[in-house]
């Protein structure tokens, strides 16, 4: 049985013990005989799988590929998987590129099978990318077997970076936030948000998000994460939500007035209406 990550305690208090430990953590998985044989298996045949029907028709091929996302929960999807992977990116109406799931553009665009660059496959860096995007993300999969909320936690701390940098137009990164499952439900979840809001048109969403952005932050762009306080101030705020969601914040510094504001159900209502109107 390989390792299994350590996270003795909910919330705020465990997650600095993660910040402390990670590292140390992540060497001693990556040790794990079954993730050793996945990263060997993927290494010496990856060069073979010239299609993406090579791809798909191997299981355990397609499992280090998807994982690699954070898709690994969709490989009995070979159909929708296979589109994704055929039609590439190229066009802007490509199945995956129409997906509601920004992830999986990511992952047809690496593999290239259906753009004009056709496969990656054979390219010097391509398995060892692909296999380092793999240890993380079932590292981060394995710490979220024991907290789910740590594991949101990572991926926010991981792929922030990328959005507050990005170049173009921030309402860009947004809409890209909206469509990553777990950047959206971190976002929701120190918001103060409802899933339901995923039933308002695209626009009307990001104005929301936007808006509770300025409220926490001072600035409706997602460039204030490029301020590692303003990231450790959304996590803080994501584990005390959390917490208060789970009825297990009693003893969080600062619970105690988040819950006024999460309770004041009036001042939610009047806001929701506001954006609809």
């Amino acid at each position: 049985m390989g390792f299994q990550p350590i996270v003795p305690q909910t919330g705020l208090v465990g997650w600095r013990f993660l910040e402390r430990t990670a590292e140390t953590q992540r060497v001693a998985f990556e040790k794990s005989p079954e993730l050793l044989r996945d990263l060997e298996y993927f290494k010496e045949n990856v060069g073979d799988m010239t299609t993406a029907e090579d791809l798909v028709n191997d299981y355990r091929m397609l499992k280090v590929a998807l994982g690699a996302f954070g898709l690994e929960d969709d490989l009995d999807k070979r159909a929708y998987v296979l589109k994704a992977l055929v039609e590439g990116t190229d066009a802007d109406d490509s199945f995956a590129n129409r997906m509601v799931d920004t992830r999986y553009q990511e992952f047809s665009k690496a593999f290239g099978y259906g753009n004009l660059i056709g496969a990656r496959v054979g390219q010097s860096d391509f398995a060892e990318n692909v296999l380092d995007a793999y240890k993380v993300q079932k590292f981060e999969v394995a710490v979220g077997e024991s907290d789910e909320s740590m594991r949101l936690a990572m991926v926010f701390v991981r792929e922030i970076g990328e959005f507050a940098n990005a170049d173009g137009a921030d309402d860009s990164a947004w809409f890209e936030i909206m469509g990553n499952p777990p950047m959206r439900q971190i976002f929701e979840t120190a918001f103060g948000l409802p899933t339901s809001i995923g039933l308002l048109d695209v626009d009307t969403q990001r104005d929301i998000f936007r808006d509770k952005c300025t409220k926490l932050f001072g600035d409706s762009s997602l460039a204030v994460f490029k301020e590692g306080e303003n990231i450790d101030k959304m996590l803080r705020t994501f584990f005390i939500r959390k917490q208060i969601s789970e009825g297990t914040g009693e003893s969080v510094p600062g619970t105690t007035a988040l819950t006024l504001l999460t309770n004041s159900s009036a001042a939610m209502a009047s806001f929701f209406q506001s954006r609809l109107s």
